[in-house]
């Protein structure tokens, strides 16, 4: 990578860490990324409102690879002490994708530059941790025809620089499920006068266990407690509403839904017996992201013939991530590359991305557009 592009690039990476917008707000993120390759490129951009891509164009006869990056960042206050810190309150970069969308950019300098074998489309995508993102993006894919698609993401407990890679199933389906109960008040010393939603709400997590048991599901299923709300604090009245969060995963989209559909069917099974009104909402709806073994296996080659250590993962990521939305459409896979064994993991509020992993990003990109 040119000197001169990896230190704009680090440049434009710490800008946007101090400028953190959280999903589908990221307006200043978005509109500084376009600018910035309006300014040092001659790539085509096309504005899509809350999300672009930029276009090279090698020739009709050519290859369509495209690349993504996100921009989004998280709910979480800055409080370790660097030069280019948040300046937004209660927002910071701590997943890095202030790195991602910094290294899709250097990368673009130098395609821009130095020219490619194939028409490269560099996919800068809002919202991924909500998993809203890829589900508006992933229309690039039909619309340009891509043959492949590849991402990256920085990962903590890793060898610095060193690229991990995994065929088939690399990060877990998820999804947020609420399932909302209503009864009927009555006076907490008649507690028989009214319907209250508690023992329903407590017989659907004592289930739990069930749904998951590992001698009933093909891969790992698991359904985390986020909240319980039942109720007010009012000790003379017997709860009426009541509200179970659930957050549902599991190794196969497939048994996501069988999940899912026995937590729901429970749920109202038992408002029958106790006499309640039942819904559900959902939130952060995630795939499986499975790559596909060609386009690891370039991965692979990039990295033997560029020299990086190569590292093979031997089970997915359990956090989701939305990049499986494209795989769904067109092949591809998406790697990791290692902040390093001790580094401070992302999510945590001593992460902040590692600039030294910026060259090799983008190396690897560089190798897999040939």
């Amino acid at each position: 990578m040119e000197k001169k592009n990896l230190e704009l690039t680090k440049k434009l990476r710490q800008e946007l860490h101090q400028h953190p917008e959280l999903s589908n707000q990221e307006v200043r993120t978005k509109q500084r990324l376009m600018d910035f390759l309006k300014e040092h490129t001659q790539l085509e951009i096309v504005d899509k409102d809350q999300w672009f891509y930029a276009i090279y164009r090698a020739g009709e006869d050519k290859k369509n690879i495209a690349f993504r990056a996100d921009f989004d960042a998280l709910p979480i206050e800055e409080t370790i002490e660097i030069p280019h810190a948040s300046t937004v309150r209660g927002v910071s970069h701590k997943c890095g994708h202030d790195g991602h969308a910094a290294c899709l950019t250097g990368f673009a300098l130098e395609v821009d530059q130095k020219g490619a074998d194939n028409n490269i489309y560099f996919l800068f995508q809002h919202a991924e941790e909500t998993g809203d993102g890829a589900t508006q993006c992933a229309s690039l894919i039909k619309e340009h025809n891509i043959d492949e698609i590849f991402a990256y993401h920085n990962m903590s407990g890793m060898a610095l620089k060193s690229v991990h890679v995994i065929d088939g199933t690399a990060h877990c389906a998820s999804k947020g499920l609420t399932i909302h109960m209503e009864g009927t008040p009555a006076h907490a010393s008649q507690p028989e006068d009214g319907v209250n939603p508690a023992f329903a709400i407590a017989k659907i997590i004592g289930s739990i266990p069930e749904f998951t048991a590992s001698e009933i599901n093909r891969g790992m299923v698991l359904c985390t407690v986020v909240q319980v709300d039942i109720g007010e604090r009012a000790f003379g009245v017997s709860a009426s509403k009541g509200k179970l969060l659930l957050t549902i995963r599991a190794f196969y989209e497939e048994e996501l839904v069988k999940l899912q559909k026995n937590l729901e069917a429970l749920s109202l099974s038992l408002s029958a017996q106790y006499g309640l009104k039942t819904s559900f909402s959902y939130n952060d709806t995630f795939p499986e992201t499975v790559n596909h073994k060609e386009s690891s296996d370039k991965i692979r080659k990039v990295c033997q013939n560029k020299g990086f250590q190569l590292v093979e993962m031997t089970e997915a990521f359990r956090a989701s991530e939305d990049f499986g939305h494209y795989l769904k459409e067109t092949k591809g896979a998406i790697c990791y590359i290692g902040n390093g064994e001790d580094y401070p993991h992302i999510h945590t509020v001593q992460y902040d991305f590692e600039d030294e992993i910026i060259e090799t990003a983008v190396e690897l990109f560089k190798g897999l557009a040939e």
